[in-house]
């Protein structure tokens, strides 16, 4: 399955050079993915390219969802577990177990991810704001910016910049 959205994204690239192909070509597409039980999904146009599991190097006192660093064609870009961003238990990785490499503001970050699932297109009609309830425990929702449905399954759209960021969206009240 990585193979083939490996192919469907190298497609995309091939439109370079050609003025306003690859952002139309990009428009709408989401790359989804599975944490957990449930289906995630991020513009095409922040993913680079998945690559499999490999060894990672730790770095001391940093955050624990930071896993370390990978070197990636000579390039160094560090790594973080998108389950433990998201304060769930980490799982043991497995073959099925992927690396989503992004860029966001000229940044370059893997993202762990359980398993890759397609490339969808998305009208932005079809994309609702996430329920303005407070944060849940699991500190996904301020990752979240919208919510779509597909067939029979709720995609959780994330903002990557927000992923990346250590800032808190809001302080939390004093009681």
């Amino acid at each position: 399955m990585a193979e083939e959205i490996m192919e469907e994204l190298d497609g995309m690239e091939s439109l370079e050079g050609v003025e306003g192909s690859e952002d139309d070509a990009q428009k709408g597409k989401y790359m989804t993915f599975q944490i957990g039980g449930e289906f995630y999904g991020i513009a095409i146009n922040y993913v680079n390219e998945i690559i499999n599991m490999q060894p990672i190097a730790g770095i001391p006192e940093v955050e624990d969802y930071i896993k370390g660093l990978i070197n990636i064609r000579g390039k160094i870009i560090p790594v973080i577990d998108v389950k433990v961003r998201f304060k769930q238990p980490s799982i043991e990785y497995t073959d099925r177990t992927c690396i989503i490499v992004i860029d966001v503001n000229s940044t370059t970050v893997g993202l762990i991810v359980e398993k890759i699932a397609d490339v969808i297109t998305i009208d932005e009609k079809q994309i609702i704001p996430p329920p303005s309830l407070n944060q849940s425990p699991s500190g996904k929702d301020k990752y979240v910016f919208g919510l779509v449905r597909v067939a029979d399954e709720v995609k959780l759209l994330l903002d990557p910049e927000k992923l990346l960021s250590d800032e808190e969206l809001e302080p939390e009240l004093a009681e």
